[in-house]
């Protein structure tokens, strides 16, 4: 479906985008991250055609960007970031544009349109101005104006920017849904809305590819101990030997000593065990309340600051 290779971009001695390469498979939700000044906004609009590669090639369907970029173009569905929309169009006018923009045909256009209108929620605004819409319609029609013409791949920059939490839940929603008809590239600096909602992710740092993975296998290679963390209420003080007798445990760590008399503690273990059964039965038996066990999951988050420290820490080396 997208084939990026050997992709480089420069601007004049600065390298924004250094040989780059991936691929996106036909119907795969992919996030791409990275943080600011990374090479990820570059990298979207090279494959959008916006701007040309200094070398390499981006295929979409086929066809190389710049070489057949009619072709190419026609494939893709772009939502730019900020929501540049015409504010004294109406929805349905704005649908209607984009539906021109990208050159569907007359006898297909009136229903290209009410399709879209209807897949993105907005018949009851259809008929309103775009300037007088919430943030939240406002990103449902500039989603609506990408989706006409039914593009094979959907670029949606910063998709949920400025909405609220219902807005937010509605918009993934949407995006998930379009992940059944559509290859949909997400760019968004939410990495828990990444994990939720896309299937791989590219990580983008200094203007080359650290890692291509599903968010769960990140989030799993990101994991540096097996970490448990324990809130009680221990009288007797009886809790670094009662641990000591608990095979597999490596360290006992006091956290914090609440002002109600509770201490919380952080207990690593050795990896591939999990002591929370044992745990609760030692320390029960020892008259140690437990108030709160919980096993401390990686996340994306973890993965990405993990790999972004890696690359630079390599990268001062070089």
């Amino acid at each position: 479906m997208i084939k990026v290779k050997n992709v480089t971009k420069k601007y004049g001695s600065f390298t924004a985008v250094d040989n780059i390469n991936f691929d996106i498979n036909e119907g795969e939700i992919v996030g791409l991250l990275g943080p600011n000044g990374a090479g990820k906004s570059t990298t979207m609009n090279m494959i959008t055609g916006f701007i040309e590669p200094t070398q390499g090639e981006i295929l979409i369907s086929g066809y190389d960007i710049m070489k057949k970029s009619k072709q190419a173009k026609k494939q893709i569905g772009y939502m730019p970031e900020g929501v540049p929309l015409y504010s004294d169009l109406t929805v349905k006018e704005f649908v209607s544009y984009m539906a021109d923009l990208k050159l569907v045909p007359k006898k297909e256009k009136k229903d290209s349109v009410q399709k879209v209108i209807k897949q993105t929620g907005l018949e009851e605004v259809q008929n309103k101005l775009t300037k007088n819409l919430s943030r939240g319609y406002k990103q449902r029609v500039s989603m609506a104006g990408a989706l006409v013409g039914n593009p094979k791949v959907l670029i949606l920059d910063e998709p949920t920017v400025g909405l609220d939490p219902k807005q937010i839940t509605e918009i993934r929603s949407l995006i998930k849904s379009l992940g059944k008809e559509h290859t949909v590239i997400l760019s968004s600096h939410i990495l828990s809305e990444v994990s939720q909602i896309c299937e791989k992710v590219i990580i983008i740092n200094e203007g080359k590819i650290v890692a291509i993975d599903s968010p769960q296998n990140l989030e799993n290679k990101s994991k540096q101990e097996n970490l448990i963390t324990i809130t009680v209420e221990d009288m007797q003080n009886k809790i670094k030997s009662v641990t000591d007798q608990i095979k597999g445990i490596k360290q006992l760590k006091l956290i914090k000593d609440n002002e109600d008399g509770t201490k919380q503690y952080s207990i690593s273990s050795e990896e591939n065990i999990d002591l929370r059964k044992i745990i609760f039965e030692k320390f029960a038996k020892e008259q140690i309340t437990i108030f709160e066990l919980k096993k401390s999951e990686a996340t994306l988050e973890d993965a990405f600051m993990k790999l972004i420290q890696t690359n630079k820490e390599e990268g001062g080396k070089n």
